[in-house]
């Protein structure tokens, strides 16, 4: 097998006078490709041991072919047989001659000689007997619709794939409404062996009625001339030349032609477009008159001139390149001179729009600075009505007029108003007549004088984008207004004010600082009045002076606030040495003191307590003798009026130390000298009395008469002082319970409102216990106690409970637990404790 045979030739190809096989796709190779039942080659021992190398038996001249026939010797020599009738030796000259006539035409115009076609194999396929039902499937047809398609399994099914690009649906039939074809296309036999259409027409029935065409003579007839004259070179012959065609362009073609050869064109226009411009690129020198017709050499016409064949433009008499240039070149100047016409047309149309829109803007600016005149001549009327230095006193506007002119300039002129910065003349305005309006005003007698004016002023003039500190050039005009006129006048009535009158001055502060803005209003306070007040405060003497300080320092308090505090020293170092000389029985001290108490800070009077008055109160309780059977009273009252004075604390620290221990050993004295119970019990709820609840609620306290109990139920046990009374015990016993019972009662009391406190503040009003069992329930859920009552389990007709491992009752709301002996009661706290 030779090489080029392997890499095959296309057919007509002829190398060395062989004509090769081609390698083109037949009928044969894709029935032998699609061809799952083909008969296989088998090879020869000798092709599996040598290869290409085996002997001509092995067919390596040929391609392999399935019907096992010998292929043909092509190393033999070749007679070639032409496929037509053999020319003559004349014809063949006068075909030559024609051809080196000088015949221009292209290669295209003649149709290349079809390669010719292979045909051994379907030669074999057509004469192979041994194919049997291979042949009837691929050249006899496929038998009954059987299988159609199925082919598409070996390759990648593109025809199956466009089919439903195109709308066909698997299982369905072609058609536009998928109905498929109705009967199969049918054949009908010619009668001899004669071209196609040599023996009349040859449709069908089926034909006919699917396409009821009639064919004529006449149009078959100019449809085989249009065909002809497909393949001659020159389809009008020697009948006569074509009809010259001419080309005609309108201006506005040629404007729009223009206008998009400008775009891709910078500014082609003026002086630019009549420059000369030689184009020397090409092979040939050529001249151009403006760069946009330079810039069109490589544009694509619109339309072309038609094409002329070969002999025409090579056997045309008439040709003069010389008057075509001229005349192609008027034409381009024509153009070019259009173009310039229209886009300087278009340039004057540009000119006009801008020149009337800018018309218009001047007119409507011109009517704004009209009425911007109109305005302002409104405006300069109304400010020339203010009164100046050329009238006389008296002769001007008043001051009610003058606020009108300003409102009707802010209501009427505000721009004007507030681009001119007319409120500056407030200031030079509205000041002499205040000045005047305020000369004769004394504001302790009448504080409210002139308030509804400057009120009014303060509408106008005050400004909300400025919050100015301090007096500086940028104040606002309602501020300097205040800073030049009122506070000269406040200035002189604080200096000569009593800061002990404090009442005139408290309430003309009052009325005035809503008016007045808060830089001024501490400036007043703070430079004017409370310079006042501290060297007040440096006279007083608390001894000498019957007005306390307390009634004309305190009035200040609401304005002056914080700003009292370097006062504070002074009046608690006079105090304090006012008191050192003092005692408890004079009240006095306890009426100046207690005005301050909310006024100093909690650490300076407690101090203030602690060195000044606890331990003159220590030394009356030193001093205070109690005698059950004639006791003085005054002493202990001394001390005890002090209780809202003195810190909790503080208080019961001085009743311990000094009180509760003389009051004990009296009590054990009295206990052993045969005492009347009776009176002992008298004479401790007595003293009980003389204490405050807040007291009795301490544990200090508590403890004091706790212990004072207990020491009389060892008297009564143990039968100390020698006789003893019938029923002492039971009425020392009684009591001993009933006083635990109200302390008891007490701590409940105080628990259960803490718990309402706590709810109320949390705002849960429904959780809130209705009594203590709740109380209780409630505090045994927060600590994860159990608390249940006992089934049928009562003790003097009580429910008892369990409290976690504690049994419980509760009575007339006082917890009492079982102890060793008897019931005990207790605290709330102290329940949860036992319980934990």
């Amino acid at each position: 097998m030779s090489m080029s045979h392997l890499y095959g030739r296309r057919g007509g190809e002829e190398e060395d006078g062989v004509e090769m096989e081609s390698f083109e796709i037949t009928d044969w190779d894709l029935a032998n490709e699609f061809n799952p039942e083909r008969r296989r080659h088998r090879q020869t021992k000798d092709q599996a041991t040598y290869g290409i190398w085996a002997d001509k038996d092995s067919d390596e001249d040929e391609r392999p072919s399935f019907g096992g026939k010998k292929s043909k010797d092509y190393s033999a020599p070749v007679s070639f047989v032409s496929a037509g009738l053999r020319k003559t030796a004349a014809e063949e000259k006068d075909l030559q001659q024609k051809e080196e006539g000088g015949s221009d035409a292209s290669d295209d115009d003649v149709p290349s000689a079809t390669p010719p076609s292979r045909g051994i194999a379907p030669k074999k396929l057509q004469k192979g007997n041994q194919w049997g039902n291979q042949s009837q499937r691929f050249a006899g047809g496929v038998q009954s619709g059987q299988g159609i398609g199925s082919w598409e399994k070996h390759t990648k099914g593109i025809g199956q794939k466009l089919l439903q690009k195109m709308g066909y649906q698997p299982g369905k039939g072609l058609g536009k409404n998928a109905q498929g074809i109705i009967n199969p296309i049918e054949a009908k036999l010619r009668k001899g062996k004669g071209a196609v259409g040599a023996y009349g027409n040859e449709r069908t029935k089926q034909s006919l009625q699917d396409f009821p065409v009639v064919d004529s003579e006449e149009e078959e007839e100019k449809e085989f001339q249009k065909e002809l004259g497909q393949w001659r070179k020159d389809p009008a012959g020697s009948v006569g030349k074509k009809k010259p065609k001419y080309s005609y362009r309108t201006v506005d073609e040629l404007k729009a032609k223009g206008k998009l050869a400008g775009r891709s064109i910078a500014a082609s226009a003026g002086e630019l477009a009549k420059v000369k411009v030689i184009d020397m690129t090409g092979r040939e020198q050529k001249v151009y008159y403006s760069y946009s017709q330079m810039s069109n050499k490589h544009s694509v016409p619109d339309e072309g001139p038609p094409n002329m064949s070969a002999q025409e433009q090579k056997g045309s008499g008439f040709a003069l390149p010389e008057l075509e240039h001229n005349l192609q070149l008027l034409i381009d100047l024509t153009e070019q001179d259009i173009l310039q016409s229209a886009r300087r047309l278009q340039h004057e149309k540009d000119v006009v729009v801008s020149l009337s829109h800018e018309s218009r803007a001047l007119h409507s600016r011109l009517d704004v600075e009209q009425d911007a005149i109109q305005r302002m001549e409104a405006v300069l009327a109304l400010v020339e009505r203010f009164p100046s230095g050329d009238m006389a006193p008296g002769v001007g506007p008043s001051l009610q007029e003058c606020a009108q002119i300003f409102e009707s300039l802010q209501t009427d002129y505000y721009e004007e108003y507030k681009t001119m910065g007319l409120a500056d003349l407030a200031v030079a305005v509205v000041q002499p007549l205040l000045e005047e309006r305020l000369r004769s005003w004394d504001p302790l007698k009448d504080s409210s004088y002139c308030l509804e004016d400057i009120g009014k002023w303060r509408a106008i003039l005050e400004s909300r984008e400025l919050h100015s500190s301090a007096p500086d050039s940028n104040m606002d005009p309602y501020h300097r207004l205040l800073w030049e006129v009122w506070i000269p006048v406040m200035r002189c009535c604080v200096s000569s004010w009593q800061p002990r009158i404090v009442g005139p001055m408290v309430d003309c502060v009052e009325v005035w600082a809503p008016l007045l803005p808060l830089w001024i209003l501490d400036n007043l306070l703070e430079q004017l009045i409370l310079p006042r007040l501290q060297r007040e405060v440096d006279c007083w003497n608390p001894l000498t002076d019957t007005v306390p300080i307390h009634s004309w320092i305190h009035p200040w308090l609401p304005l002056l606030q914080s700003r009292l505090e370097p006062l504070y020293p002074p009046i608690r170092s006079k105090l304090s040495n006012a008191l050192q000389r003092w005692h408890p029985s004079d009240t006095s001290a306890r009426l100046i003191l207690q005005p301050w108490k909310d006024v100093f800070t909690p650490g300076a009077w407690e101090a203030f307590m602690v060195k000044n008055i606890i331990p003159k109160l220590a030394l009356c309780l030193e001093e205070l003798v109690i005698n059950p059977h004639q006791q003085q009273m005054e002493p202990f009252h001394w001390v005890m009026d002090w209780e809202g004075m003195l810190s909790p604390s503080s208080l019961v620290s001085l009743l311990d130390k000094n009180f509760f221990t003389k009051w004990l050993q009296v009590l054990c004295s009295w206990l052993s000298n045969s005492p009347n119970y009776e009176e002992i019990t008298k004479w401790y709820l007595g003293w009980k009395t003389m204490f405050s609840d807040m007291l009795l609620a301490t544990t200090l306290i508590k403890d004091k008469f706790n212990e004072a109990l207990d020491i009389m139920n060892r008297a009564v046990s143990s039968g100390m002082g020698g006789y003893m009374q019938p029923g002492a015990r039971e009425n020392i016993a009684y009591l001993t319970q009933t006083e635990r019972r109200k302390d008891f009662q007490y701590e409940a009391l105080q628990e259960r409102r803490d718990a309402e406190s706590v709810a109320a503040h949390r705002g849960v009003g429904s959780g809130v216990p209705t009594n203590f069992k709740d109380l209780i329930q409630a505090k045994a859920e927060e600590n994860n106690i159990v608390f249940m009552p006992l089934v049928a389990k009562r003790h003097e007709g009580k429910q008892l409970y369990t409290f976690g491992r504690i049994v419980i009752y509760i009575d007339r709301g006082v917890v009492f637990v079982q102890g060793e002996k008897t019931w005990v009661p207790t605290s709330l706290q102290s329940l949860i404790d036992m319980a934990k």
